[in-house]
This record gives C-alpha cells, sequence and structure tokens, in this order.
C-alpha cells in the first residue's frame, strides 16, 4: 500500500494577501484541486492524506467533495513548520502504507506519470525524489553580486516533489531529526541527515510551484488552460 501526503499548510505570505493560493482558480478548478487530481488519477496511490491549516480544513474538505477526489481519506491540520506538518500527515497514514509520497499541494503541474515514477524508485532503492538537472551555468558570487566562481553545474540539480520514501524509512529519519535544523528543507534533507541514501528521479516536464501570483500564468499554459 502507498499513501500520499499533500501538504498545504503554508501561509502563502508571497502572494500578497487575498484567497490562501491554494484555493485561486487555475481554470475552471482551484490549484488543490489539479494537484489532488494527479494522485487521484495516479494507480500507484492508495489513499491521500491532505494537510492544510486548521482554519482551512472546511474548506478543504468541500473542495475534496466537490471534486470528486474519492482517495482522499483524511484532511488534517498542518504544524507550526513544514517538518512538523508533514509528520502530522504521516501519522494520519495507514498504518499498512510501506510507502509514502510527499507532495507541495501548490504544484498543481505534477503528473500521474511523474508520482509513479518516484513510487517505482522507491519501491526499489528506498526512495525517489522528483528533480531536474541545472542546465544554465551557475556562479558563486560575493554579497554584493561579484563573481568570484564558476561551478561545475554537472552534478547539480534542483529538487522538488513528489518525494516517495519507504514509510518506515521517512518515519524513523523525521523522529531522529531536529524540527529547528535550518537545513533541513524537504524530505530528502531530512533522510539524508539520517544517513540514508536518497535516490533523484529525473521530472520530464516542468513541475512549478505556485510561490507569486505571476506563477498561475505559465502553470496554466502547462495545464493547457487557455485562462486563469
Amino acid at each position: 500500500m502507498t499513501s500520499a501526503v499533500v501538504v498545504a499548510a503554508g501561509k502563502g505570505s508571497r502572494m500578497g494577501g487575498g484567497p490562501d493560493k491554494i484555493f485561486l482558480n487555475l481554470g475552471p478548478k482551484p490549484v488543490l484541486a489539479h494537484t489532488l487530481a494527479a494522485f487521484e488519477n495516479c494507480p500507484d496511490i492508495d489513499e491521500i492524506v491532505l494537510v492544510v491549516r486548521k482554519d482551512q480544513i472546511p474548506a478543504a474538505q468541500g473542495l475534496v467533495q466537490m471534486f470528486g477526489c474519492r482517495k482522499v481519506r483524511r484532511v488534517v491540520s498542518g504544524g507550526k513548520s513544514r517538518f512538523d506538518s508533514v509528520r502530522n500527515g504521516l501519522a494520519a497514514c495507514n498504518p499498512d502504507s510501506l510507502y509514502v509520497s510527499v507532495h507541495d499541494g501548490a504544484r498543481p503541474c505534477v503528473t500521474p506519470q511523474l508520482v509513479s515514477d518516484t513510487v517505482a524508485s522507491a519501491k526499489k532503492h528506498g526512495s525517489g525524489v522528483a528533480a531536474t538537472k541545472i542546465v544554465d551555468t551557475v556562479k558563486s558570487a560575493s554579497r554584493v553580486g561579484v563573481v568570484e566562481a564558476t561551478v561545475d553545474r554537472e552534478p547539480l540539480w534542483t529538487v522538488q516533489t513528489p518525494q516517495t520514501f519507504r514509510a518506515s524509512l521517512l518515519r524513523k529519519a523525521l523522529a531522529a531529526a531536529d524540527s529547528g535544523d535550518p537545513s533541513l528543507t524537504d524530505e530528502a534533507a531530512v533522510v539524508e541527515a539520517f544517513g540514508a541514501e536518497v535516490r533523484l528521479v529525473r521530472a520530464s516536464l516542468p513541475n512549478i510551484k505556485i510561490t507569486v501570483p505571476d506563477d498561475l500564468v505559465p502553470a496554466a499554459r502547462l495545464l493547457g488552460i487557455a485562462t486563469v
């Protein structure tokens, strides 16, 4: 059994106020509905646990019902940090789940195939983290913007979600981690700090995160939506 933990408990402060970014319309559906649909339509996902802010639980439950997200088994409250929110979501997963896929609710362009690819990697290696290789030239610079060196980009990747792990591994890594450590920015970092191997899975299509209002336009194009 494989569970998905969709984390959507952030405040979205960079959106400039107004409705929470996960509830903003992206074509005919809110951002979160697009995200959930990818996991709903992925044959490798058996259940979804949705993590939102406590005050957003009724709205999230309404969205789940409205858009027929049958795999969403629970909607739970997030914590003070992403670390805490993931831990809350993991605790709400079916205890029989052998694998857990963690995903940002604000990444609506994720595809069922990418989810499946990370699950396949986790089943084979214990982990599967969506990522893309850096193709631009990378510079190291001083605080005032003076270039100090050109960095070899060959081994460099940018990491995204979904991030899928053997459930027992992720639980042990989270239990051992310091939730206040600023370097633990995602589940891959937590598992790395635990000393376990993390495998990357190439994301073949753009998988952008909605962070600022302007991100809605390219996301709509990627999803084949004419207008936002």
